[in-house]
């Protein structure tokens, strides 16, 4: 059986449909439900609830209490977490100093029970370690941030 080989231009074109797909298809809605979704927090109130609430948690790595809207956006979706941080620094609710901080954190447990819910669920694994492995996930990226924390002290 004889293959077709492709040109450079297919290749191209073909690379560029599936990543206008990804963009118009999971990118784009992440990035807007994140931005739909503080603005219901902020119209409703719930950012200051929440804000005020986890304070003493952010604390620790040097960010406001409004910066856990960023990492439970995350761990839906990095997007979603990208978007709901863009968000509040386009309000001035957090600088560039928090977003570098959070970074790490967003990309460590970004979307972690999407993808975890989808490579547990088809490995069959028991879900007594389900817990332990959102678990190490979460502490890797409050780690992150001490790390990013004292470096940004140096830096």
């Amino acid at each position: 059986m004889e293959t077709k080989k492709k040109n450079i231009v297919d290749c191209f074109v073909g690379g560029a449909r599936s990543g206008l797909d990804i963009c118009l298809h999971s990118t784009i809605p992440n990035v807007i439900f994140a931005f739909v979704l503080i603005q219901i927090l902020n119209l409703t109130g719930l950012t200051d609830i929440i804000g005020t609430i986890c304070q003493p948690l952010m604390i620790l790595f040097g960010l406001p209490g409004i910066a856990a809207t960023v990492l439970v956006a995350s761990l839906l979706s990095i997007g979603g977490g990208v978007g709901v941080a863009a968000s509040l620094v386009t309000s001035g609710q957090l600088t560039n100093e928090h977003i570098a901080i959070l970074l790490p954190a967003i990309f460590l447990m970004g979307a972690l029970f999407q993808y975890m819910g989808r490579i547990l669920g088809t490995a069959e694994l028991k879900k007594k370690y389900y817990a332990p492995l959102f678990a190490i996930a979460i502490v890797n990226a409050l780690l992150a941030m001490l790390v990013m924390r004292v470096l940004l002290l140096f830096l």
